[in-house]
């Protein structure tokens, strides 16, 4: 009897472990599932809107009519790299693609960027300007509008544009190229530090940071930055045509401001339009750099007039990928520095180097 009784409660004993081990395999189980979930859920803003065969969500502007005809704006924001405009082209290929988009305006706040970033999205804006007769789409005419920067890349992708708007506050030019390498040279030698290269080709290590370039490894560097910086100046005068009032490597003299009640002495000095650095509104349209100073809304009127539409055509941007974790807890996906500090051509307005750098960080997390 006593024996039986053992039996039963090893019996049950036996059976709470399982329910136990059972219940344990389960949540295990369910926790991964959830975690995982979890990943594709902060993770959205990798892929949503920039797979294959997605379309962005296009939203109607308030002062947008009500007819068939579409007035499209794309909107290039921060620094030009690679890995990180994705919603940039992904705007371009919906309005391109788009036939009721008659229309685009190009809205522009961005110092620049890489040479190539700048360079494949003009390609991408030169393609919808004239059309793509092998994929069916019609030429659209574009209108480029600047917001508060509109410097280097973000000029060298809007010199196509038929009309440039700026907003009277705007900085913009920056005709220019530059590659940043980075040197530790005295700080290696002073601590003991340094690299052993091991190399089959003459400059195949040019540009390390541990020591100094010898006089034709930096010349060669220099072709580079040459041969980029004659196509930065090509696709300007290519884009801007008999609207430059004088040619991109001409000097002319500029007379100090001289603002505030006692302002110091100034001589004159000269500059040229492609010396790199930045122009006013004011000073942009003398020079022929943009067309008109106006908003958004007059690039916008100015692209239905060049469409010839009506004020019953509607106005429509396409809205940016946001994720969940964006919207209710405004958290951002790790980044890494270390895509920041390799070496680039860059079209980049000046002081905006450590935003580039991160920029690049960012695009290697993503």
């Amino acid at each position: 009897m006593r024996g039986g009784r053992l039996v039963a409660a090893a019996n049950n004993q036996g059976g709470r472990w399982l329910l136990l081990l059972s219940i344990g395999l389960n949540g295990l189980f369910l926790g991964g599932t959830l975690v995982l979930a979890g990943l594709a859920w902060l993770s959205e803003p990798l892929w949503a809107g920039l797979v294959a065969g997605t379309e962005l969500t296009e939203v109607s502007r308030p002062e947008s009519g009500r007819g068939a005809d579409k007035v499209a704006i794309v909107r290039v924001e921060g620094v030009l790299a690679e890995g990180l405009l994705g919603y940039a082209h992904k705007q371009v290929e919906q309005a391109a693609a788009d036939k009721s988009v008659k229309a685009v305006v190009l809205r522009v706040n961005s110092p620049g960027g890489t040479i190539t970033s700048s360079d494949d999205l003009h390609r991408r804006l030169t393609t919808l300007i004239s059309g793509d007769e092998a994929r069916k789409r019609d030429p659209k005419p574009l209108v480029a509008s600047f917001g508060s920067l509109a410097a280097s890349g973000g000029y060298y992708i809007s010199a196509p544009a038929a009309t440039i708007f700026c907003d009277r506050s705007c900085l913009t030019g920056s005709i220019g190229v530059f590659a940043g390498l980075p040197s530790i040279e005295g700080f290696s030698k002073q601590h003991g530090v340094g690299m052993t290269v091991i190399k089959q080709g003459e400059i195949k290590d040019s540009g390390s940071m541990f020591r100094s370039m010898t006089p034709k490894e930096r010349q060669v560097w220099q072709d580079l930055i040459d041969t980029s910086y004659n196509r930065f100046v090509a696709v300007v005068e290519e884009g801007r045509g008999k609207r430059l009032k004088r040619k991109l490597l001409e000097p002319f003299a500029v007379a100090p401001v001289r603002a505030g009640p006692n302002p110091p002495e100034a001589l004159p000095y000269q500059r040229y339009l492609a010396d790199g650095g930045i122009y006013t509104a004011e000073k942009a349209l003398e020079h022929g750099l943009v067309d008109s100073i106006g908003t958004l809304d007059d690039a916008v009127a100015e692209a239905r007039k060049l469409a010839q539409l009506d004020e019953s055509s509607r106005v429509v941007e396409y809205d940016r990928p946001r994720s969940p974790s964006e919207l209710a807890l405004g958290v951002r996906l790790p980044a890494t520095l270390s895509a920041a500090f390799g070496p680039r051509l860059w079209a980049l307005a000046p002081g905006h180097e450590a935003e580039a750098w991160l920029a690049l960080a960012e695009a290697r997390a993503r």
